[in-house]
């Protein structure tokens, strides 16, 4: 078997862009991937359209990184969100932008994206080997060998691309971790991020499968009386709590759950002032003087909500609208304007769309993701401790990371 210049550890979004960027400059690379399916994270990504991107500048980007987003600038200039786009279009794949700046190939298949890369690292003369590592080994402070389940392979300079711990069906299984560790690398705690809430109250059973779009949910800590994170968008009930991308971002701020600490404050008419909102109420009361309240906002709030809001309100669900008193309908707006729930749980870290923590970036190189420790070993992608918020932003993390890498190892070889 040929050597190769690099081998690369994972054949996921980082590993897979950073072999055809190597193979474009003339560097001879061996992608090694447990998974006989290239990509597997990648299809899944985007309720399987994958989300690849946001379109955005770089600064915005950084803004969506909770956590040590200044560590991407170099690797963000180096490439963009444009860079990103450019490069997917350059083979053919035609995207477009949704709402929030998310970027999707204008197939709506993830698939199209995985095969765009596989094809064009083929295409380069990349090297595929359906293989696991057991170990990433070095000597005298140099990667010296990476060990799998059937071979030995000695290489000079490795690319660890193995993900984080979440979704581990689709071979993120943690294993990157445990190589950095032995390598003497520090792994800060793995938790979940991007994942659902469990709520303590039922009532999101009642709702389950009603999707809610420009609300605004906020994150508050009961216990430092502050308010964590507020964004408007989208979110959904679920039968154990909430979901959809509102929730998994403000999910991001949270390290570890504590009873009663934490809430959710949803506002389901954000564009209406409270006093717009009780105008809107007394408009449609107007209407339907004679009718059951429950049965008269059919106008204001999606059909599934309605029994919820009118149980919590206090108002007799057969109270005629006419009977409704002042005092009550202003009830009605602070439960419209602010509908709270409590968060009992995170859902587990094999759920969750990103790992939060990896390895420490106080010990890999922002310009070139290059381990300070020991020579010749990269970093890219989910493995790394940087994890952002939903929209396009983590892919874009693997992307620009695994670029810095390659263009780092290309120069290197060069010189």
């Amino acid at each position: 078997m040929n050597k190769s210049d690099v081998i690369i550890v994972g054949g996921g979004a980082g590993g897979l862009l950073s072999s055809v960027m190597l193979a474009r400059k003339g560097v001879k690379c061996l992608v090694i991937e447990q998974n006989k399916i290239l990509g597997k994270k990648l299809l899944i990504t985007g309720k399987g359209r994958c989300n690849v991107t946001n379109n955005c500048d770089n600064e915005t980007v950084m803004k969506n990184i909770p956590r040590n987003g200044r560590f991407m600038y170099s690797s963000l200039s180096g490439f963009s969100t444009a860079d990103t786009m450019s490069f997917f279009e350059d083979l053919g794949v035609k995207l477009k932008t949704e709402r929030g700046n998310r970027v999707f190939p204008e197939s709506d298949r993830s698939q199209s994206i995985v095969n765009a890369l596989v094809e064009e690292a083929k295409r380069l003369g990349v090297r595929f080997v359906r293989e696991r590592v057991t170990a990433v080994n070095s000597e005298k402070g140099r990667v010296c060998e990476v060990v799998t389940d059937k071979c030995k392979y000695p290489c000079e300079r490795v690319i660890i691309a193995t993900g984080g711990k979440s979704y581990s069906s689709t071979g993120s299984t943690g294993d990157g971790y445990a190589f950095a560790k032995a390598l003497g690398h520090t792994v800060t705690d793995l938790k979940a991020s991007l994942v659902p809430f469990v709520t303590e109250e039922s009532e999101p059973a009642e709702m389950m499968g009603l999707s809610l779009r420009n609300v605004t949910l906020t994150l508050f800590d009961t216990v430092k009386n502050k308010k964590l994170y507020s964004e408007l968008g989208e979110m959904l009930f679920t039968h154990f709590g909430i979901s959809g991308p509102l929730v998994l971002s403000a999910s991001a701020h949270i390290d570890s759950v504590e009873r009663e600490r934490y809430k959710v404050q949803i506002d389901l008419k954000p564009a209406l002032s409270e006093k717009q909102l009780d105008d809107r109420i007394l408009r449609d009361f107007a209407q339907e003087q004679n009718r059951d309240f429950i049965n008269s906002l059919g106008k204001l709030l999606p059909s599934a909500i309605i029994p919820v809001i009118v149980s919590k309100s206090k108002i007799p669900p057969q109270a005629k609208v006419n009977s409704i008193t002042r005092e009550q309908r202003q009830r009605l707006v602070s439960l419209i304007k602010c509908y709270e729930l409590t968060v009992k749980d995170k859902r587990p870290i094999d759920e969750a769309i990103v790992t939060r923590g990896g390895v420490s970036v106080k010990e890999v190189s922002p310009k070139t993701m290059e381990s300070k420790l020991v020579e010749g070993l990269y970093f890219v992608g989910e493995i790394l401790d940087v994890d952002a918020y939903t929209g396009g932003f983590n892919l874009q993390i693997a992307f620009s990371t695994a670029n810095s890498a390659a263009e780092a190892i290309a120069l290197d070889l060069a010189q």
